[in-house]
Order: C-alpha cells, then sequence, then structure tokens
C-alpha cells in the first residue's frame, strides 16, 4: 500500500503542477499549490485582488482515502480524473466525491 499511496502523491502533485503552470487567469491574482503529504490534501487556489476586490476559489481539491484518490471539487474543464487515469491510476481508485453518493455507481468511476 505504500508503494501506491506514494505513486499516487506524485501522481497528484505532478496533476496539479501542470494545471497550475497554465497560469490564474489574471496575473493579479497568484496561483497557490497546497499539499498536505501528512493528511493526504491537495488544492490548486487563486488568491489576490482584482479591481479592487478579492478573488480567491478552490480550482481542484483532492484527497488520498483508504488507498483512492477522492476528486472532492474540480473546478476545470479538463476534468482532473481523466488526467489521473492517463497518468495510470485505474477509475476504480478514483471516487468523483463532488457526486451525490446515489449517483457514483454511474460514473463509470468508483463508488467510496
Amino acid at each position: 500500500m505504500a508503494n501506491k499511496l506514494e505513486t499516487y502523491r506524485g501522481y497528484i502533485q505532478q496533476a496539479l503542477k501542470d494545471y497550475a503552470s497554465l497560469g490564474s487567469p489574471d496575473d493579479e491574482v497568484e496561483t497557490q499549490l497546497i499539499f498536505d503529504t501528512e493528511g493526504d490534501h491537495y488544492q490548486l487556489v487563486y488568491a489576490g485582488w482584482k479591481n479592487r476586490r478579492r478573488r480567491y476559489g478552490c480550482v481542484l481539491h483532492l484527497d488520498i482515502k483508504d488507498g483512492k484518490i477522492w476528486i472532492q471539487h474540480d473546478g476545470t474543464e479538463i476534468g482532473i480524473a481523466n488526467e489521473l487515469v492517463k497518468l495510470g491510476v485505474p477509475k476504480e481508485d478514483i471516487v468523483l466525491a463532488f457526486h451525490e453518493p446515489f449517483v457514483r455507481p454511474y460514473t463509470g468511476f468508483a463508488v467510496g
């Protein structure tokens, strides 16, 4: 399990770094990567100011729980689950947690 865990941590971090390299929607808004490898929580967040208004939002939030990757939030157009599959994560190890539990059996991914 430890090897799989380390592999999944690396995949998640790489996928978030790749997406972050695309930049924020605005030069005045900072792109932040948050990697909690102890609790296995990973986020990509935008934070900053634009036209005297605060801009803040979580773009991606992924967790690793019980050997599976739980996608808590995906605010991208690419779909981070598809990127993880391309990296080699089997669909049965990815939970689309942003879907209600009764919908998950129909997604083609893990239910929990």
